[in-house]
């Protein structure tokens, strides 16, 4: 499954299904999809997102360096989570819902 996140104030961003979830859970939402975060609730979803990537960056920040050379590296969620944090950004700032739907 692929997810789609929309808003009027920036570019659509389309991510793998389980990443898009774990990130709505991460931003205090329930992970169902479809949903859609209102204008009223965008600031807080954003800086809930942050706070909890910034906790499990600290905490994961070990791990990078326990990985052997043979070891596939995988992208960290935090990383995968920067176009979504942009777009919640423009739409906090332009004051519009954030639309996500499966595709």
């Amino acid at each position: 499954m692929l997810v789609t996140f929309k808003t009027k104030a920036h570019a659509d961003i389309t991510m793998f299904g389980d990443v898009a979830v774990e990130l709505l859970k991460l931003a205090g939402l329930s992970g169902n999809v479809p949903t859609a975060i209102l204008a009223a609730d965008t600031a807080d979803a954003l800086a809930r997102l942050e706070s909890a990537l910034g906790h499990m960056k600290s905490a994961d920040a070990g791990s990078a360096a326990d990985t052997g050379p043979d070891e596939e590296r995988k992208v960290p969620l935090d990383r995968r989570a920067l176009p979504l944090i942009a777009l919640l950004r423009r739409a906090a700032e332009a004051g519009t819902d954030v639309m996500i739907e499966a595709r």
